[in-house]
């Protein structure tokens, strides 16, 4: 098994501490928002390490819709280029843990639907698109 890196950025450290630390009893909520997250396990492109993100938890079916957008930044962030690369991940929506495969979504109707899931969970994802010139990356993360 690789090793583990944690971020530099100190926010989702201590997100993912506190959600991995109490068994997905505490911190299931991104930065404390009531926004309900999951912990997406990854393996970095660059480096082979396990890498750990906390994301909104948007639910399709029996999968997870994964949104690039990082608050609408210009670039996407580092985590959509790992699953791209390798795109088996683990993810922890409170005690359950899930081996799933993320599939980048190109299809327009399917992103449209996908899209709107996401939306749903967290509006200010439409503020965000609007927000940067990039074409913001949906993923479905879905069961092996």
């Amino acid at each position: 098994m690789a090793e583990y890196i944690p971020t530099p950025v100190k926010w989702v450290r201590d997100q993912v501490e506190k959600y991995e630390a109490s068994g997905g009893k505490e911190g299931t909520t991104l930065m404390d928002t009531g926004l309900p997250c999951i912990i997406v396990t990854h393996v970095g492109n660059k480096t082979g390490a396990v890498r750990k993100t906390p994301l909104m938890q948007v639910r399709d079916g029996s999968g997870y819709v994964l949104i690039g957008s990082q608050g609408g930044a210009p670039k996407d962030p580092v985590w959509v280029h790992n699953l791209r690369a390798n795109p088996e991940v683990e993810i922890r929506d409170h005690a359950r843990v899930f081996k799933m495969r993320a599939r980048e979504v190109f299809d327009e109707q399917e992103r449209a639907r996908v899209w709107a899931l996401g939306v749903a969970a967290y509006p200010p994802y439409e503020d965000y698109a609007k927000k940067t010139s990039r074409k913001i990356p949906v993923f479905i993360a879905e069961p092996v």
